[in-house]
C-alpha cells in the first residue's frame, strides 16, 4: 500500500501544505488549473526558498493581482475581533486594523486565515462576503473530480463548525469575506486535489506542534492555538515545541484532520520520495517547513493494507409507509452525507410485513440523518450504534470511450487493484445523450481501462 507521511514538526497552514504537495511531485500545471477552474480571480505564484537550512517550495497566493494579506474578522454582537494567524504572511510587525485590515498579534509570528464573519451586525465597510452556501456552489461548479469537490466542500465544513461552535452560532450563518474566502477556496480545493493527485492510497499525519505564545484580540489576550483550531484539533495528538508563534492554523488543521485517515509516529515503509512545503518566516535553529514523505508500507498486516474508521449505524421498522416516500427519504438520506442507506423486508409484529431501514453514516452526522428518519417517516424510534469499518483504499481514474470520459472507481490493497467499476451517473448520462444501451457503455468503459492498465504497466503512456 502506497502511503504518504505528513510531518507538522514546524506547525501547519495551507500555503505550507500545496508547497509540500509540489516539491513531492504533483505538478505546478495541477493547481494552477484547478485555481483557474474556481473563476475567482486567484493566481498561485512559487518559489524556491531556504527555511533554516532546508531548501523548500513557497507558494503564494493572488487575489485580483493582490498577494493575499490578513483580513478583517467580525462577529455577530462581539463588535471587531480581530488577529493575526496567516497562512501566507509572516511577519514580527502589527498590521493596522483598516476595513480590509485582520490581525492577530503575537510574539513571532502570523499566519493569514479566511476572515469570518455573521451576517447580523456586520458594517457595509466589510463589503460582499461569502456563505457556505455559496462556497458550496462555486467548489461544485469547478471542473475538478467528484471525488475533489466532496473533499474540498468536507474541509470547508470542518472549518465552518469549528468556527459556528465558538461563535455560538449556525454554521450556515459563517459567512467568510470575499477575498477572505477566495484564499481559502485556493488553500482547500488546491489542497485536495493535490492530495488525489499525490496517488497514495492513505495519508498519516504526526502529532502537530501548535506553538506558544498569546493572540492579542479586541476582547482581551488569547492563548496560542486560537480556539477555532483546538476545536478542529479535538482527539488529534499535539504539543509545542516553545516557539513563541501560532504554527498551526484553523485551515491547516481543518486540512490535517480531514485527510489524514490517522495519527501516529513515523510508519515503517520504503520511501520514495519527499517534499517540503515552506512558511513565510525563518526561524533560527527551527526549519518553519513542513513534509510530505512518500512511500511503500512495510508492513503485511491487515491493518496497513486497509483503513479503519467508526461509523454509527441507525435502524428502524418500518410497516406503514407509503412505498412512494420511501425514495424520496433514501434520496434525503444520501443528500444530508449518509454512507450508506438500504432497506430489507422484514415481517413485524402481528405478522405485518414491514422494512428494515439501514443508514450507515459518520457519528458527526448522525444527529441529522436520525431527524430526517424521524420527521419523514412513520417510525416511532431508531437505534443507533457505534461499529468499526475496515475500507480499501479508493481512488478514482478517468478514461475515455467513443461517447465521452467516465470515471472509473479502483479499489486497492496494498497497492494491488482488487476492484474497479464505471461510475454509473456518467454511464447513465453517456447513454442518455447518445442513445446507447446502458450496459454497452458500461462494458467500454471498462475495456478502455483494462486497455490503460495494461499500457502502464508496459511502462508507457496512455493515449
Amino acid at each position: 500500500m502506497r502511503i504518504a507521511y505528513l510531518e507538522c514538526f514546524s506547525g501547519m497552514s495551507g500555503d505550507m501544505f500545496l508547497g509540500a504537495l509540489v516539491d513531492a511531485g504533483v505538478s505546478q500545471q495541477t493547481l494552477e488549473e484547478t485555481v483557474a477552474a474556481l473563476k475567482v480571480g486567484a493566481q498561485l505564484e512559487f518559489s524556491r526558498v531556504v527555511r533554516s537550512g532546508i531548501s523548500a517550495t513557497k507558494v503564494d497566493v493572488w487575489v485580483d493581482a493582490e498577494k493575499d494579506q490578513p483580513r478583517e474578522e467580525s462577529w455577530e454582537g462581539h463588535g471587531q475581533h480581530s488577529h493575526e494567524h496567516s497562512d501566507h504572511e509572516h511577519t514580527q510587525d502589527h498590521h493596522e486594523l483598516g476595513q480590509q485590515g485582520h490581525t492577530h498579534s503575537h510574539a513571532g509570528e502570523m499566519r493569514k486565515e479566511p476572515a469570518v464573519s455573521l451576517p447580523k451586525g456586520v458594517s457595509a465597510s466589510h463589503g460582499h462576503s461569502r456563505g457556505l452556501t455559496e462556497i458550496r456552489g462555486i467548489i461544485s461548479a469547478a471542473e475538478i473530480s467528484a471525488s475533489a469537490k466532496k473533499t474540498a466542500i468536507a474541509i470547508f465544513e470542518a472549518l465552518g463548525a469549528a468556527e459556528a461552535k465558538i461563535h455560538n452560532t449556525a454554521i450556515e450563518s459563517v459567512h467568510f469575506h470575499e477575498v477572505g474566502a477566495v484564499d481559502a477556496m485556493v488553500d482547500i480545493v488546491c489542497a485536495a486535489v493535490g492530495a488525489e493527485a499525490l496517488g497514495v492510497d492513505e495519508i498519516i499525519c504526526s502529532p502537530l506542534n501548535v506553538g506558544s505564545g498569546t493572540v492579542k484580540c479586541a476582547h482581551g489576550i488569547f492563548p496560542v492555538p486560537a480556539p477555532a483550531t483546538v476545536e478542529l484539533l479535538k482527539d488529534a495528538p499535539v504539543y509545542s515545541s516553545g516557539v513563541q508563534a501560532e504554527l498551526v492554523t484553523p485551515t491547516g488543521a481543518a486540512i490535517a484532520k480531514t485527510l489524514a485517515s490517522r495519527f501516529a509516529a513515523f510508519p515503517e515503509m520504503r520511501i520514495e520520495k519527499s517534499g517540503y512545503g515552506a512558511g513565510s518566516r525563518d526561524f533560527p535553529g527551527h526549519p518553519n517547513v513542513v513534509r510530505i514523505t512518500v512511500g511503500e508500507a512495510a508492513s503485511n498486516s491487515l491493518a496497513a493494507k486497509t483503513a479503519s474508521e467508526t461509523i454509527t449505524v441507525l435502524e428502524a421498522n418500518l410497516d406503514d409507509l407509503n412505498p412512494q416516500v420511501f425514495g424520496y427519504v433514501m434520496d434525503r438520506l444520501f443528500e444530508e452525507g449518509a454512507l450508506d442507506a438500504f432497506a430489507m423486508p422484514v415481517q413485524m409484529k402481528k405478522n405485518r410485513p414491514g422494512t428494515l431501514l439501514t443508514v450507515l453514516c459518520k457519528p458527526e452526522d448522525a444527529g441529522k440523518l436520525a431527524q430526517i428518519v424521524f420527521t419523514e417517516t412513520t417510525t416511532l424510534g431508531v437505534r443507533r450504534r457505534d461499529e468499526i469499518r475496515q475500507t480499501l483504499a479508493r481512488r478514482w481514474e478517468k478514461v475515455n470511450t467513443a461517447w465521452g470520459e467516465v470515471r472509473i472507481k479502483i479499489a486497492s490493497m496494498n497497492g494491488t487493484v482488487t476492484n474497479y467499476a464505471p461510475e454509473y451517473e456518467d454511464c447513465r448520462r453517456i447513454a442518455a445523450e447518445h442513445h446507447v444501451p446502458l450496459k454497452t457503455v458500461m462494458g467500454k468503459a471498462v475495456e478502455a481501462y483494462v486497455r490503460f492498465r495494461g499500457k502502464e504497466k508496459a511502462g508507457s503512456s496512455p493515449a
